[in-house]
C-alpha cells in the first residue's frame, strides 16, 4: 500500500519581499439605509388638516356665537317724485343715474297760467290796500266829527246852564218889580216892570234855544256815533278781504313753485318718465330718487332671534361688493312676521296644517366708517348676508 502522509501540508511560504505579519480579518458592518426624507404632499397634507381643523374651530364657534341669514337685502329710501300740478314739460334738467342735490330742479312746467293768476291776485291785494286806506280815512273822519260834534253838545251844555241862570236872574228881578209896582207906595214905574218882565222872557227864549241847541248837537253825536260804527264795520271788512287777497297770492305763488320740480333730498335719479313736451297730470310718477342713507332688512327665522336684541354687533358682505364686511347694528326688530304683512296672509285654520318656520324682518344700520368709499356700489335690493353676534 503506498504511504500517506496524515500531516497537513503547510501553507505555501510567503515571499521574502512580502511582511510576515498577518491580517486579521473583522466581519463587515451592514450600511445603514438613509432616512426618507418628506416629500411636499405630505406638508400639504399637514397644512390642509391644521386648516380644517381651524375652519373646523371657527365654524363651530360661528354657530354658537352668531346667527346668520342669507335672507338678506340692501334697502333705502326711494323717492317717487310727481308733478302736483296738470301741465305740459317744458324742461328737463335730469338724466337717468345722474347725482343730485337737495333742492336741484329736475323738471319745468309751463307756468303762464299760474303767472298770470299771480299777477291777478297781486292786482287785488293793491286794490284792497286801497281801499283799506280809504276805509281808515273815513273811519278817522267820523272820529274827528264825532270829537267836534261834541265840543258842540259841551257848548251848548253851557250854554243851557247859562240861560238858566240868565232866566232865574231875570225872574227874580221881574218879580220883585212886580211886587214894588204893585206895592201902595209904588217905588218903580210901569216901564221899569215891562222892563223886567221883557227881560224874562227874553231869558226864557234864549234858555229854550240853548236847549234846541243841545239836542241837536246830541242827535249829531249819536248820528256821528253811527256813522263811526259803520266806517268801522266798513274798515274790518276792507281788512278781511286784505287777508283774503294775501292768501290769495300765497295760494297763487305756491302753485307757481309748483312748475317747478325739484330734488327733495340728495341722491340718484332712476326710472325717468318724463321728456320735454309731455303733457303730466297731477300725482303721475316722473322720477325716483334713490337716496343715500342704506340699511339691510334681513328676514331671520324665528328660531334665530332667541338672545338678539337692538345694540347688537353685525357683519354685513354683500353680494355685488365681494369680501369686503361691513360692520353695524342691530337698530330694530319688526313687531310681526313677514306673513303678517303680506296682502293675503296665510291662514293656518282651514285645510291641512304644515309648520311652516315663520321670518321676522329685522333692521340692519351701517356703522358710516365701514360704508366710506363704498358708496357708490350701494344699491337697494342688492343681496346681503348677515351675521349678528348674540353671544
Amino acid at each position: 500500500m503506498p504511504h500517506t502522509d496524515s500531516t497537513p501540508a503547510s501553507p505555501p511560504q510567503a515571499p521574502a519581499d512580502e511582511p510576515t505579519h498577518k491580517k486579521t480579518s473583522h466581519p463587515r458592518a451592514a450600511p445603514k439605509e438613509p432616512a426618507k426624507r418628506r416629500g411636499p404632499g405630505f406638508w400639504a397634507l399637514v397644512v390642509l388638516g391644521v386648516a380644517a381643523a381651524a375652519w373646523v374651530v371657527h365654524f363651530i364657534q360661528r354657530q354658537y356665537a352668531f346667527s346668520e341669514t342669507d335672507d338678506a337685502y340692501l334697502a333705502g329710501h326711494v323717492h317717487m317724485i310727481s308733478s302736483r300740478l296738470d301741465g305740459s314739460v317744458t324742461e328737463v334738467q335730469a338724466d337717468e343715474n345722474q347725482s343730485v342735490k337737495a333742492g336741484q330742479v329736475l323738471a319745468r312746467l309751463d307756468a303762464l297760467g299760474e303767472q298770470i293768476a299771480l299777477e291777478k291776485s297781486r292786482a287785488a291785494l293793491e286794490a284792497s290796500k286801497a281801499d283799506i286806506l280809504k276805509a281808515q280815512a273815513a273811519a278817522d273822519q267820523a272820529r274827528a266829527q264825532e270829537a267836534e260834534d261834541r265840543a258842540q253838545v259841551a257848548v251848548a251844555e253851557a250854554q243851557v246852564g247859562q240861560s238858566a241862570a240868565e232866566l232865574d236872574l231875570a225872574n227874580v228881578n221881574n218879580g220883585r218889580n212886580e211886587r214894588l209896582f204893585q206895592a201902595d207906595t209904588r217905588t218903580i214905574s210901569q216901564s221899569q216892570v215891562d222892563t223886567t218882565r221883557s227881560a224874562a222872557a227874553a231869558a226864557a227864549a234864549n234858555l229854550a234855544a240853548a236847549k234846541a241847541s243841545l239836542l241837536a248837537a246830541g242827535a249829531k253825536v249819536r248820528a256821528d256815533a253811527a256813522a263811526i260804527e259803520s266806517a268801522e264795520a266798513q274798515l274790518a271788512s276792507v281788512r278781511a278781504r286784505v287777508e283774503s287777497d294775501r292768501q290769495s297770492v300765497r295760494d297763487a305763488e305756491r302753485e307757481l313753485s309748483y312748475t317747478t320740480i325739484t330734488a327733495p333730498s340728495d341722491g340718484r335719479i332712476g326710472n325717468k318718465n318724463v321728456e320735454v313736451g309731455n303733457r303730466v297730470q297731477v300725482g303721475q310718477s316722473l322720477f325716483a330718487l334713490v337716496d343715500a342713507d342704506y340699511w339691510v332688512t334681513a328676514n331671520f327665522k324665528e328660531t334665530q332671534l332667541r338672545g338678539m336684541a337692538p345694540g347688537q354687533p353685525v357683519e354685513v358682505t354683500i353680494d355685488a361688493v365681494g369680501s369686503h364686511v361691513f360692520t353695524g347694528r342691530v337698530q330694530s326688530i319688526a313687531p310681526a312676521t313677514g306673513a303678517q304683512f303680506a296682502l293675503l296672509p296665510a291662514d293656518n285654520a282651514t285645510g291641512n296644517f304644515t309648520k311652516v318656520v315663520q321670518r321676522v324682518p329685522v333692521k340692519i344700520v351701517f356703522d358710516p366708517a365701514s360704508v366710506a368709499g363704498f358708496e357708490d356700489r350701494l344699491r337697494p335690493g342688492l343681496s346681503a348676508v348677515v351675521s349678528v353676534k348674540i353671544r
